[in-house]
């Protein structure tokens, strides 16, 4: 089982501090989840006691959000995840690393062949791996796109090409647009296995942007070779009742959306900012990540203020989500100004 950021106890455990009410004291930016999440009103009581229907208008909602109906809900990308490989026969499968890890692991489970691809750090670092992985005639790629944990991202264009010239050899494009929505713009979903893409496979997730992460709601887009086959694997009601209610309110408040791309936006520059001075820093609307050797010092140094951050220790990274409130930036910052290398 991989570890995963937002291991708060396990942190606190570690550095020091015990029971719940430490927990509180802790500052978790380890996730890269909207720390002012959607504000969920009440919901139709009847949603705890009814089994979950699929015509509840969810889908309908989720395809005008997304821009497209060739849509599978999930709990969550991760079934997505674990699930996608086993529709393929055996392949090699290219992964732009780093990558989300969960990936790699579940296609090497179900017998397919790895091939990771390191992006450079520099500009084009992204585009460079994936001309890489065309080159080599893969018949598999998968990628994030933000990538996480780098925060690069591949321009629309070039995932296009990149589609196009799998389409042409049989091949399958997979990618985990987890951290796209704060910029709806360079994102696929909605072409996901419709006449321009339709080897294409996007995977989307209310957990990032909307801070939904505790509902465990996720989309896959697909062509309906794929989605019909997931569906039946994954089962019947995959995601409970209160689980669609809360997605059905989020994905149609549209003027909370728009608002929150421009708090996203503003924030990740003034973290951005913050960080510029450590070393290199990439970011998305939800985290930045900096290329730092001393990333473990650094992260042990934050954790003793009980500040959690996301160390890569394969790849010398430290990730950072987002603060949420003033007193939240002011004590990342008051303990960043006292960081020696």
């Amino acid at each position: 089982m991989l570890e995963h950021g937002g291991r708060l106890r396990a942190a606190a455990r570690q550095y020091g501090t015990r029971g719940e009410s430490a927990l509180a004291d802790w500052l978790d930016l380890s996730t890269g989840i909207n720390p002012r999440a959607y504000p969920v009103p009440v919901i139709d009581p009847d949603c705890w006691r009814r089994l979950p229907e699929d015509d509840d208008g969810l889908d309908a909602i989720a395809a005008a959000y997304y821009g497209s109906d060739r849509l599978l809900a999930l709990p969550g990308s991760q079934a997505a995840i674990q699930r996608l490989p086993a529709l393929f026969r055996p392949v090699v499968v290219a992964c732009l690393t780093p990558i989300y890890e969960e990936h790699p692991q579940a296609w090497g489970r179900a017998g397919h062949k790895l091939r990771r691809l390191q992006q450079a750090s520099s500009a084009g670092g992204l585009e460079r791996a994936l001309a890489r992985a065309l080159a080599a005639a893969t018949p598999v790629i998968v990628l994030c796109n933000p990538n996480n944990p780098t925060g690069g991202t591949l321009p629309v264009t070039a995932l296009l090409d990149a589609a196009a010239q799998l389409q042409g050899r049989g091949g399958w494009l997979v990618i985990d647009e987890a951290f796209g929505d704060a910029d709806p713009v360079n994102c696929l979903t909605a072409l996901a296995g419709g006449p321009e893409a339709p080897n294409l496979i996007v995977l989307r997730s209310l957990g990032k942007f909307f801070g939904l992460a505790g509902a465990r709601v996720g989309f896959v887009f697909a062509a309906c070779e794929k989605l019909a086959p997931l569906r039946e694997a994954i089962g019947p009601w995959p995601l409970s009742g209160p689980a669609r209610a809360v997605a059905r309110l989020a994905l149609a408040d549209t003027p909370w959306q728009a608002r929150t791309r421009a708090e996203l936006i503003a924030a990740a520059a003034r973290l951005a900012a913050l960080l510029a001075p450590l070393g290199e820093v990439t970011s998305t609307a939800l985290f930045a990540t900096v290329a730092i050797p001393q990333a473990l010092p650094l992260f042990e140094h934050l954790a003793r203020q009980a500040i959690l951050t996301r160390y890569f220790p394969a790849h010398d990274l430290l990730r950072f989500g987002l603060p949420g409130a003033e007193a939240e930036w002011q004590r990342l910052a008051s303990a960043l100004a006292g960081w020696t290398a």
